[in-house]
């Protein structure tokens, strides 16, 4: 019997909320007590960061092939223990050569227990019905940040920043690894088709090309970059528009729930869509809240949150959909690392490399992300909607 999709959606969203909130948005929060209590300098902790979103690019492939032949649960349920590990090696770091080798791990586990390996693990179960799904899980992780950053801030004002490291390795191995647990097995993935299947020839449109796949990774690569660009300088870039510090952390705050609004949306309105349609809309929403921010200043500060948090979460769900639309369910979790490489090397500069564009250009800094965005957008409208296969007519004989 098949479990319910509504339990499945449910535990692989809690669980990736906590994976999120326990990676991704950590060092927002512990960078600067990390820092000054080993001893090293604050863009150092964002530089080990860094290196674990490299070794993720270079994991996501090599785990989604696993996730294609095994299924989800095995897969994203040993990566509970790595999270683990990783926070675990990251309370006891004594220095930053330590500190390093924990972001590493902490790498190993991002790459295959994300997004991706989420995405690829709803497929392995659904196939091409796991759109609705894949909305479903970032609907719940798009709270990862509204959650997480209040409960770091928390846990490290009582009990210091290993304390709060400490935190989190546990709910991994108490909350995040009995959910990954209670995920279904994935059937054996059939390799023909039945033997009474109905004598129907289907005219099937050419498979996608290599430059379609080509424009997806840089849409993919972009889009991450801008949104983690954003992440880490947000706060510094509504103040460089001269918003109030009041209200710098009251904007900022409004992307996650934007964020989870875009996501509605889409499993709204936009489901009954092709997925590359609402994802050429969404890619306009940060270019145009860019421009905004940077002609108008700080009266246009929370239109620019609410629009890019929006287009933000409805891109997280097309990295997910438009992979499944465009190639079909067949070796998807290894087509996903793939597509996703640049996007998490991307990912991995996009801190240093917007915060010297931020030091050096101040605002203009927006007309560079708004110009990317753009440069999305563009290649979404090159590639084409396929047409849908129709079944071709079958003599039979009288």
């Amino acid at each position: 019997m098949q479990a319910s999709r509504t339990r499945v959606i449910t535990t692989l969203g809690i669980a990736q909320t906590l994976a999120w909130a326990s990676s991704y948005y950590l060092p927002a929060l512990l960078a600067r007590p990390m820092a000054r209590d080993l001893g090293v300098s604050e863009p150092t902790v964002f530089a080990a960061f860094s290196a674990a979103l490299v070794i993720s690019a270079l994991v996501g492939p090599y785990s989604g092939r696993r996730i294609d032949r095994w299924g989800g649960r095995p897969v994203l349920m040993a990566t509970s223990a790595l999270f683990a590990l990783a926070l675990a090696a990251m309370a006891l770091a004594t220095g930053p050569v330590s500190l390093f080798a924990a972001w590493l791990v902490m790498g190993l586990a991002m790459g295959s227990g994300l997004y991706e390996a989420a995405f690829a693990s709803l497929v392995r179960l659904y196939g091409h019905d796991a759109r609705g799904a894949i909305t479903g899980i970032t609907l719940f992780a798009g709270f990862a940040s509204t959650v997480g950053w209040p409960l770091t801030a928390a846990l490290e004002q009582a009990y210091g920043w290993r304390g709060a490291c400490w935190a989190w390795a546990g709910l991994h191995l108490v909350i995040g690894l009995p959910l990954n647990a209670w995920l279904p097995r994935a059937a054996n993935a059939p390799t023909t088709p039945p033997s009474d299947a109905p004598a129907v020839i289907e005219s099937k449109p050419p498979p996608p090309s290599v430059m379609t796949a080509a424009m997806l990774a840089w849409v993919f690569a972009v889009t991450w970059f801008i949104s983690t660009a954003m992440a880490a300088h947000l706060p510094s870039l509504l103040a460089a528009v001269g918003t109030a510090p009041a209200q710098v952390v009251f904007i900022g705050a409004l992307v996650g729930p934007a964020q989870v609004a875009g996501r509605l949306l889409e499993f709204g309105l936009l489901r009954r869509l092709h997925p590359l349609h609402s994802a050429r809309a969404a890619a306009l929403m940060h270019p145009l809240g860019a421009a905004l921010l940077a002609l108008v200043g700080a009266p246009a500060a929370a239109v620019f949150a609410l629009l890019h948090g929006a287009g933000n979460g409805i891109l997280t769900i097309a990295k997910g959909t438009l992979p499944l639309a465009l190639f079909g369910p067949q070796g998807y979790g290894q087509r996903q690392g793939l597509l996703m490489l640049p996007a998490r090397l991307g990912q991995a500069l996009s801190p240093w490399l917007f915060g010297l564009l931020l030091a050096r250009f101040g605002t203009g800094a927006l007309w560079f992300s708004a110009a990317l965005g753009l440069s999305a957008l563009l290649a979404l409208l090159f590639i084409r909607v396929a047409a849908p296969a129709s079944p071709a007519p079958v003599s039979v004989p009288r």
